[in-house]
């Protein structure tokens, strides 16, 4: 059973409604609402979660949307979780197949402060407590 840590959603619905938002580098016009909705959904849903014990396994967990292109995903994937290319390309295909995928595994005080520079870049990521 996963016991799940929401730090941010992907309300791909949501993007309908702006389509004059400044571009931001390496993605849509869009994807600037995108970053606003994320940040303001972020701050609400953390301060909602109980906290679970530092020491638990847990996963950094990559949402596809169809705002981010695979170069952003890959670029964010090599910057952020260290990944080389070539397996930040392949978490980046899995992404894009399966609409979600594990990038790295760990515990939450170190995939914690992954996931919110995933999310500042505008990409769905949230970290799941996995037990065991």
């Amino acid at each position: 059973m996963l016991k799940y840590r929401i730090l941010s959603a992907a309300p791909t619905a949501l993007l309908r409604f702006n389509e004059l938002t400044k571009p931001i580098a390496g993605r849509s016009g869009l994807s600037y609402i995108y970053t606003k909705m994320i940040f303001a959904q972020t701050k609400e849903v953390t301060k909602s979660l109980t906290e679970t014990a530092s020491e638990d396994p847990c996963t950094l967990i990559v949402w596809n949307d169809e705002v981010n292109t695979f170069d952003w995903v890959i670029e964010t994937l090599v910057e952020i979780c260290d990944h080389s290319r070539e397996q930040a390309e392949q978490c980046a295909w899995f992404i894009h197949t399966k609409g979600k995928y594990s990038v790295k595994k760990g515990v939450f005080d170190v995939l914690k402060p992954m996931c919110e520079a995933i999310v500042e870049r505008g990409i769905g990521a949230t970290v799941e407590t996995v037990s065991v």
